[in-house]
């Protein structure tokens, strides 16, 4: 069966549409319109629609719109959010540190169960329940574990040195937050979260707004 293509724009979409649909069953709502969906996060009714065709194939029921139970569970299952995908972590300063002490991941399918530093004043402590070893132990841990997502929060001059480690030992997604493009095989995923970048468009389009005003 061919595969659908997924927008970047819609995938973006989707923890909106969970945050909302959660936020609504904890308020006593228990089915919901696309159209109440699209008002209540301020979209496009027919945008809304559509992307909820993608990721619902039982649809909404006339009169009363989708069960927000089922959609949730419809949404789990298009993101593979019941796959627990377990992580590593490399790099912990201050960004890798927020992100161990950050509880939203697992809502996503995401867990991290081990950090790795070079710094020997980290090495041995943990941080949520999450233990800080070297990067020496690396390889063999992600081989011995199966591990197949790695979280890159170390200085970009360490970067790519450190996606070659991953990569060898079996990872095949990365999810980057060093400000530098990674090489990597065509099988493997990167994920790049450059906030540098992030912040050049936010600069550029407030310097605009400013002009215009």
């Amino acid at each position: 069966m061919e595969k659908q293509y997924i927008s970047q724009n819609t995938l973006k979409r989707i923890p909106f549409y969970i945050d909302y649909l959660k936020r609504r069953k904890m308020e006593g709502d228990s089915f919901l319109s696309s159209t109440a969906i699209a008002k209540g996060l301020n979209l496009n009714d027919v945008q809304v629609r559509k992307d909820l065709a993608l990721i619902s194939k039982t649809g909404g029921k006339p009169k009363v719109g989708y069960e927000i139970d089922e959609l949730l569970r419809d949404i789990g299952r298009f993101l593979g959010l019941n796959n627990n995908n377990t992580s590593i972590l490399v790099g912990v300063g201050s960004l890798g540190t927020a992100l161990l002490r950050y509880h939203g991941f697992k809502e996503y399918g995401l867990k991290i169960v081990q950090a790795f530093d070079n710094d020997i004043n980290k090495i041995g402590k943990s941080i949520n329940d999450i233990n800080i070893s070297s990067l020496d132990t690396l390889p063999e841990y992600i081989k011995e574990h199966e591990i197949h997502v790695g979280i890159i929060t170390v200085p970009e001059r360490s970067a790519q040195g450190i996606c070659d480690i991953l990569v060898s030992s079996g990872i095949l997604a990365i999810w980057n937050f060093a400000p530098t493009k990674l090489t990597v095989p065509p099988n493997v995923i990167v994920q790049n979260e450059n906030m540098a970048s992030s912040l050049a468009v936010l600069s550029r389009h407030l310097n605009e707004k400013r002009n215009l005003d």
